[in-house]
C-alpha cells in the first residue's frame, strides 16, 4: 500500500486555503497536516510535522514563498500557488515540483500531487531486505548497493534527507528515510528514542531519562518515546 503524503497548506488568503483544503479532501493518499495564513507561524509547522509536500503562496507579507522555501529542508516538496504568472520562473529556480495559478483548477491540482507522488516513489528507494540478518543500502547515486548486517548496526541517525547507518566499522550514508529503515529492522531488537536516532537494544551501554549512550556517544532520548525506549529496559532489568 502507498504511503500517505503529509501536507501542509500556506497562503495568506483564507479562501485560498479553503480552496486546496477541498481539493485535498477529495484526494487518497493525502493527509492534510494544518494549514497557516502566516508565513512564520507555517515555517513551525513545517519544523513540528515534516510534511512531504506543502502548498506554498508565493506573494505574503513579512516573508514571501520563495524566501521560506529556501529555509526548509529537502524532504518538503514545494508546489508554489500565486495569481501571478511572472512568478514561476524564480519559482521553479528553487527547485518547485509545481506551480498552480490562481484560480486553482482540480485537473491541475491533481497533476501536481501526482508529480509528488511520482518523485517520492521513484527517489526514496526502499532497503532490500533479503535475509533476517541482513539488507543491502543505496549508497551512493550509481545503483550501488552495500550490505549490512544487523548484528553490526549500533543507531541509525536521519540527517535531512540521508540516513547515516553506524556500524562498528564504518558510517553508511543513503539517500532514504529514518521511517523507511525502521521497517527494515526487527522491532525486537531496535527501538526508535528520537525523531533522529534508533538505535540497536543490545549495543546500548548505558542510559538515562534523557540520554543514551551507544559506543561512547551520547544520543537524545525524546519525551515521546521514553515510556516505550523504557518498557523495552525494564524487561531486561535484573
Amino acid at each position: 500500500m502507498a504511503e500517505t503524503i503529509k501536507c501542509i497548506i500556506i497562503d495568506d488568503e483564507p479562501p485560498a486555503i479553503k480552496v486546496l483544503e477541498t481539493f485535498a479532501g477529495k484526494m487518497k493518499g493525502i493527509e492534510l497536516i494544518a494549514s497557516a495564513t502566516d508565513a512564520l507561524e507555517g515555517l513551525d509547522l513545517i519544523k513540528k510535522h515534516e510534511p512531504q509536500l506543502l502548498f506554498l503562496d508565493i506573494q505574503m507579507p513579512d516573508l514571501t514563498g520563495i524566501q521560506l522555501s529556501k529555509m526548509i529542508g529537502e524532504t518538503t516538496n514545494i508546489v508554489f500557488t500565486t495569481a501571478y504568472a511572472q512568478f514561476a520562473v524564480e519559482g521553479f529556480q528553487v527547485n518547485a515540483i509545481d506551480y498552480l495559478l490562481k484560480p486553482i483548477a482540480f485537473p491541475r491540482f491533481i497533476e501536481a500531487v501526482e508529480k509528488v507522488k511520482k518523485k517520492i516513489s521513484t527517489e526514496i528507494q526502499p532497503d532490500i531486505v533479503d535475509s533476517e540478518d541482513y539488507f543491502f543500502v543505496k549508497t551512493d547515486g550509481k545503483n550501488r548497493f552495500q550490505k549490512v548486517k544487523l548484528d553490526d548496526i549500533l543507531y541509525a541517525e536521519s540527517i535531512k534527507n540521508y540516513v547515516v547507518i553506524h556500524t562498528k566499522k564504518e558510517q553508511l550514508v543513503t539517500y532514504n528515510t529514518l521511517k523507511k529503515i525502521q521497517q527494515s529492522l526487527p522491532e525486537e531488537n531496535f527501538i526508535k528514542i528520537h525523531k533522529s536516532y534508533i538505535v540497536a537494544l543490545n549495543k546500548i551501554e548505558k542510559t538515562d531519562n534523557f540520554e543514551v549512550w551507544i559506543n561512547g556517544k551520547d544520543l537524545p532520548l525524546g519525551d515521546t518515546y521514553r515510556t516505550e525506549f523504557f518498557k523495552k529496559i525494564n524487561a531486561k532489568k535484573l
